[in-house]
């Protein structure tokens, strides 16, 4: 699986995947011209929206009508490296559920794609110029 993200000017990088595309940026404080989401912001979407689409599915499943859902997000900092330290979600659905629902539910919502995917560390092996894509620097 693959995507691509390309610097289009201050702070802004683009991301493309298939016929996708998100701008990210800075917010102006920052020094950027707050064109989109920075990563941090798009990195804790990622993980509501996907508690999002499985709590959906959950919902479909036990015939629970999914209108009103949302899952809001809160984050703190932390440092020693500088990182996202908390993630807190919050789950609205506007429906009634038994207790046992509810406990199935939040089990589905921790089983999340993204949530395991910082729950097991995933690897990041990072280079530099693979496949020998060279650019050359003149003085």
């Amino acid at each position: 699986m693959k995507l691509n993200v390309s610097y289009h000017g201050g702070t802004r990088y683009d991301l493309t995947s298939g016929k996708h595309r998100i701008v990210t940026d800075q917010p102006a404080e920052d020094g950027g011209q707050d064109a989109g989401m920075s990563p941090v912001e798009l990195f804790v979407g990622s993980v509501a929206s996907c508690v999002a689409y499985f709590v959906g599915r959950f919902c479909a499943r036990h015939e629970i009508p999914r209108e009103g859902l949302t899952v809001e997000a809160e984050w703190v900092m932390a440092e020693g490296p500088h990182r996202v330290g908390q993630i807190n979600l919050a789950i609205h659905l506007p429906h009634r559920l038994a207790p046992d629902q509810r406990e199935k539910l939040l089990k589905v919502a921790h089983g999340c794609t993204v949530h395991q995917s910082i729950a097991v560390a995933a690897t990041v092996a990072i280079k530099l110029n693979p496949h020998g894509h060279h650019t050359e620097s003149r003085p």
